[in-house]
């Protein structure tokens, strides 16, 4: 489509028509500089970012095409259309590119198991079919028509995703999508805030397949049924169903099915015992004998059906290097999402990418491989480094520099002899080609014993914060205390790419930490010692300034040059701050040293995560207003108020002032301990591994100071974790509990500096099992409970030594 197309699609207005370009790629995020001439804007306007603000940013790197809802003027060659709606124009568009291809298109909704229905799917029919399909989860208003835009000529079938949080959405997306055959995974809880009744949510989902033949459902289940059966295909154990399940018998390793269909009764055997996966594999199952595939051919596609991955997780690498892992599989949507996130990442400036052959593209390999070296030329990527013979055979394509090798055990035979270092390494490929050995290879070796940190949750949390503030309030993120444990440089990275206003930390070290790995955005030192000052100045950091005596060694060290500051007033935490009685020679300070700037002014809430203290807050709300007005008044600046942290935006919204500090509540804790807390992600799940098993005689004795008394005979598991890593002594003798293989198991004994113990006497676990310690089955409020103290403290214990890893969706 060319722009003048676009602007018939919409209905929109042209401001201005430089050229009629044709249009390749949409994008909706200024945030990632994913930039090319034939790209198109689309200017969002939310409720706390509008993207009409970073137009001529986006003009500046390169965009002339603009769809916009505000009149704007950007740069002479820019091509303008006006619409009502961007986000409406957006799925316009993606509808009348979708109208252009007559093919079956499959669309999935459902509360669960979408995303890994469609990539199953895909797998099981892509050897009969050229498929295009959502990249990743791409389910939303604005991911289904970007999802859409991918359909190209050479495709003959297409699966989508489609997902809501609320009614009156999926008739957008139906509009779009324009499904010929649909598939119904289940009916859950997820997002039923959003509707009046399941009933309602069930009505709101049918809305995607008014206009379908046949979908696939679950026939055990009688709302869906009374919903679908007039024009379903279902499977299930009920006699009425199209796909009748006789009987399953499960071991270890997989399941056996027997199944009827039309009287005939065949067997089939799945890879997966648990019970989410089969309800995923009986959907596949279900379509394929729909399109009419043969038994044997099923067996043969369900057999090579692997768990699918759908994050991309940054992990530290050797070389002071990252790693974004994404090697489940290769397609070119999957490939701008990745290059998307590798962009984001600010840590290192160099940035290589490692990718395979794409298969199954249904493009001409020169065509796709043109696209995919365009992809990275625009991306700005340092060094490509290619495995397989297909993007071998393209190579002179490549305008960058660039190694090739045939296959991934050629690149590790010669992988040393590159330069790797201080560098985020991109690592995507098709599963077939092995590339999680250049993962492990380039990864660094550090002990089972894993953080995982969802940056999904991380976002959803500062945007759950960020609706409870006006769209003025700005917003200080704490990242002190190594990001309370998750990680200072990949959290600050996260939130600059999402663009706060301001970031905390405890020490000078922290900020320089923070500025020499790309981290651009103001930094307020809250704990400043006059030995700091030099690297503070140097690095452009800003200290909190707390009593007169500090005061006069900052000055003494600008020596007259010019420094930021900011100002603490003590109200009521008697911590830190300028008491009242300082107030008058606090000001004579500032009147007699312009070169002073005073950024903020603030002060803390001693009582704010208890609505006990409501009226000890009031009073210190008050004195805060008093006392800043003062000193506003006599320095006639104008700096940023500030007196809340996290459960005080929540209780306080009266005093959020012109900036709130976002902490714990980030992390996904509401410390306050209100019902807002079901609307928080946690973002942590702390593992480790099984390093053994013993069992245990009655009477017989476990870990230091013979502690653990065996009661019975009983099989005991050392676990990788001990109070070095952060799981505290506290836990010792029975306190403490961890989570194996869909149970509880307790801590026996003391807790040993690397190890700890744990009872699994009813449990079937073997060496090298996963544990959780805490995540979405232990929750960190809970573990805080068992030994009396704080979720603070048992995210910020964790120690420094442990692996973090970083995954988004």
């Amino acid at each position: 489509m060319r722009f003048n197309e676009i602007a018939e699609a919409t209905n929109g207005m042209v401001l201005t028509n430089y050229s009629n370009d044709e249009i390749k790629s949409l994008i909706i995020d200024s945030r990632k500089p994913f930039i090319s001439r034939d790209a198109l804007f689309f200017a969002i306007a939310g409720e706390h970012h509008d993207s009409h603000d970073f137009l001529e940013d986006q003009y500046a790197k390169g965009v002339r095409n603009f769809v916009v809802q505000k009149e704007v003027k950007i740069g002479s060659e820019a091509n303008i259309i006006l619409v009502d709606n961007t986000i409406k124009a957006l799925q316009q568009i993606a509808a009348k590119h979708r109208s252009l291809f007559k093919l079956p298109v499959i669309a999935i909704t459902g509360s669960n198991g979408k995303t890994i229905t469609k990539e199953w799917l895909f797998t099981c029919l892509s050897p009969f079919y050229n498929i295009v399909r959502s990249p990743k989860s791409f389910n939303s208003q604005v991911g289904v028509p970007l999802s859409v835009w991918g359909i190209d000529k050479a495709h003959n079938m297409a699966i989508f995703e489609a997902g809501i949080s609320q009614s009156n959405e999926m008739q957008n997306l139906e509009r779009v999508i324009q499904p010929t055959f649909g598939i119904f995974t289940n009916l859950g809880a997820a997002h039923d805030q959003g509707f009046v009744s399941r009933e309602q949510k069930l009505s709101e989902k049918a809305l995607l397949f008014e206009n379908v033949n046949t979908v696939i459902f679950n026939g055990d289940d009688n709302h869906i049924y009374s919903k679908f059966s007039i024009k379903g295909f279902c499977w299930g154990y009920n006699d009425r169903c199209d796909l009748i399940i006789i009987n399953v018998d499960s071991s270890s390793k997989g399941v056996l099915v027997q199944l009827q269909l039309e009287k005939a009764t065949f067997e089939l055997k799945l890879p997966f015992t648990d019970s989410a996966s089969f309800e995923n594999m009986m959907h596949c199952i279900a379509t394929m004998l729909y399109f009419k595939i043969g038994k044997e051919d099923i067996q043969e596609r369900i057999n090579k059906l692997l768990p699918v991955n759908m994050r991309l997780e940054l992990k530290k690498a050797k070389g002071n290097s990252y790693i974004i892992d994404d090697t489940y599989n290769n397609d070119l949507g999957g490939l701008q999402r990745a290059i998307e996130f590798l962009i984001a990442q600010q840590q290192k400036s160099r940035k290589v990418v490692i990718l395979s052959d794409i298969l199954q593209s249904g493009l001409p390999d020169e065509v796709l491989y043109n696209q995919v070296f365009e992809k990275l030329q625009a991306a700005h990527v340092e060094l490509v480094i290619g495995i397989g013979s297909d993007i071998s055979g393209y190579q002179s394509l490549c305008k960058q520099p660039a190694y090739f090798y045939n296959s991934a055990d050629e690149f590790l035979d010669q992988m040393g002899q590159l330069d790797l270092n201080e560098s985020v390494i991109l690592i995507k490929g098709a599963r077939v080609f092995g590339l999680e050995r250049v993962v492990k290879s380039l990864e660094e070796k550090i002990h089972g014993t894993v953080l995982k940190i969802n940056l999904d949750a991380l976002t959803n949390n500062l945007n759950f914060y960020r609706s409870k503030l006006e769209s003025k309030t700005k917003i200080m993120a704490m990242v002190k205390a190594f990001s309370y444990g998750s990680g200072s440089f990949e959290i600050a990275n996260l939130m600059q790419f999402h663009r706060v206003d301001y970031l905390g930390v405890a020490y000078a070290d922290e900020g320089v930490r923070l500025r020499e790995n790309g981290i651009h955005l103001p930094i307020m030192v809250m704990n400043p010692s006059p030995d700091s000052f030099e690297s503070i100045y140097k690095n452009n950091l800003e200290p909190e300034i707390y009593n007169l005596g500090l005061l006069d060694k900052y000055l003494q060290f600008l020596n007259g040059r010019e420094g930021s500051i900011h100002l603490k007033i003590e109200t009521g935490m008697k911590r830190l701050g300028f008491d009242e009685d300082e107030i008058d020679n606090l000001i004579e300070r500032l009147q007699s040293n312009e070169n002073l700037s005073v950024k903020s002014i603030f002060s803390h809430l001693a009582g704010a995560d208890d609505g006990a203290h409501q009226q000890f807050s009031e009073q210190q709300a008050d004195k805060f207003k008093r006392l800043s007005s003062k000193l506003i008044a006599a320095i006639k600046e104008k700096p940023i108020l500030h007196l809340l942290n996290s459960p005080g935006i929540l209780r306080y919204p009266q005093f959020h002032f012109d900036m709130v500090r976002l902490g714990i509540g980030l992390y996904g804790v509401e410390a306050g301990k209100t019902e807002d807390q079901k609307l928080l992600q946690p973002i942590s799940e702390l593992t480790t591994i099984i390093s053994q098993l013993r069992t245990v005689k009655k009477g017989e004795t476990v870990g230091y100071g013979r502690k653990g008394v065996a009661k019975k005979d009983i099989v005991v598991a050392t676990i990788a974790i001990g109070y070095a890593d952060g799981f505290s002594r506290a836990f010792s003798q029975g306190k403490g509990f961890v989570w194996v293989n869909g149970q509880r198991a307790s801590v026996i004994g003391n807790v040993c500096m690397d190890m700890t113990m744990i009872d699994v006497t009813d449990i079937n676990v073997e060496v090298g099992d996963q544990v959780e310690i805490f995540g979405n089955n232990i929750s960190i409020i809970e573990l805080a409970d068992a030994i009396d103290t704080i979720p603070y403290e048992i995210l910020t214990n964790v120690s420094q030594r442990v692996k973090r890893v970083y995954f988004t969706e």
